[in-house]
């Protein structure tokens, strides 16, 4: 795999239309086999994934979603659901063996939900470099009813919606100019 700055970053865009190309599950394995390596606090891995791609789940998620988010969803092979295990602490004594870091989050809810929001969103993050690196392009977002999806998606688990990722290959023609960033001076300081 040969992955360019320029695929990863410069050249990537938020994709707001896909053509019709499917995405096989093979490849969705192969996304999460390359995103499962990306660091978390504690190696505490809280984000869980649903790849939405069949019609009827396809409807389920386009009923959660906002109008103006439907026609992205609703053109893209696939969409990510990240999802963030509320009770990622108890798969621990696996992931962080060398010591009792389950204890560290039993109980205190306020920790486990800011360390599950910070570190599925690293994740999210992860999944969108890895489609990328893989040839895929992607367009994150949030608008959406956060309580329709946990009950469409998540119902029974521990699991909370955190943000959704469209996957494909891109429209060109659908994607808008590119919108200025913060310079260095104006985002950053050295201390």
């Amino acid at each position: 795999m040969n992955v360019t700055t320029a695929q990863l970053f410069t050249d990537a865009r938020t994709q707001n239309g896909y053509l019709d190309r499917p995405l096989p599950d093979a490849k969705l394995h192969e996304l999460y086999e390359l995103l499962k390596w990306g660091p978390t606090s504690a190696n505490s891995s809280p984000a869980r994934f649903v790849f939405v791609r069949s019609g009827g789940a396809k409807d389920r998620l386009l009923a959660c979603m906002s109008p103006g988010n439907q026609p992205k969803v609703r053109e893209a092979p696939v969409t990510a659901i990240i999802g963030m295990d509320m009770a990622f602490h108890e798969q621990l004594p696996k992931l962080f063996p060398h010591t009792d870091a389950r204890s560290w989050f039993a109980g205190k809810a306020d920790l486990i939900a800011s360390t599950a929001m910070r570190n599925s969103s690293l994740q999210g993050a992860y999944l969108m470099l890895a489609a990328r690196a893989l040839g895929l392009d992607c367009g994150p977002m949030s608008g959406f009813d956060a309580a329709k999806m946990d009950a469409a998606f998540w119902a029974g688990t521990t699991v909370r919606t955190n943000f959704v990722c469209t996957l494909g290959t891109g429209d060109p023609a659908k994607v808008l100019p590119r919108n200025p960033r913060l310079t260095f001076d104006e985002a950053c300081r050295l201390a």
